[in-house]
């Protein structure tokens, strides 16, 4: 079951998020995040939604703005993490397109997504969903001892062209 995210998810979904953050370069992110610290981001989101499997979060999916500049307002980044054991098995798939409803109906029209490199699991999600790519920073995070790359996708929401929307209808 998919469904919005709430506060009380935050324990939950810090606990999934954390091996991202101290086993892997996929997050950026070197210290995993408190649940109040991931409670003030659940609340702060466009959406943030979760993968409920018997109960339990088994995935969570959510967007926050791209960046502050009023131009940017039609835009927007998405993650997803999913617990381990989960890739290949539609639940990325469905957490993301069940997101990108919800940003349609926000009025969002660009979604954006970094992932740092290599990371074919990400990549190949991102691809079958449609998302193209839009570029790569080079050298631009440290971890584990190395310096990443962050290769950068994105994908359109709903047409712009010819558009002259008013601003997304944010939560």
């Amino acid at each position: 079951m998919i469904r919005d995210a709430t506060p009380r998810d935050a324990a939950a979904c810090a606990a999934l998020y954390a091996p991202y953050v101290t086993d892997t370069v996929i997050s950026f992110e070197t210290e995993p995040p408190t649940a109040d610290t991931m409670a003030h981001r659940i609340t702060g989101a466009h959406a943030w939604l979760v993968l409920e499997d018997e109960g339990r979060v088994a995935g969570f999916a959510y967007a926050h703005p791209f960046a502050t500049r009023a131009a940017y307002q039609w835009s927007c980044e998405t993650s997803i993490y999913l617990e381990r054991g989960r890739r290949r098995t539609g639940a990325g798939r469905a957490l993301y397109e069940t997101l990108f409803e919800r940003l349609r109906e926000q009025g969002f029209h660009r979604a954006f997504a970094g992932m740092t490199l290599p990371n074919e699991a990400s990549a190949g999600l991102h691809r079958a969903l449609g998302f193209a790519p839009a570029g790569v920073y080079r050298r631009v995070g440290w971890k584990h001892g190395q310096w990443r790359d962050v290769a950068w996708v994105q994908r359109d929401l709903q047409a712009t062209d010819g558009c002259a929307s008013p601003s997304p209808r944010l939560p």
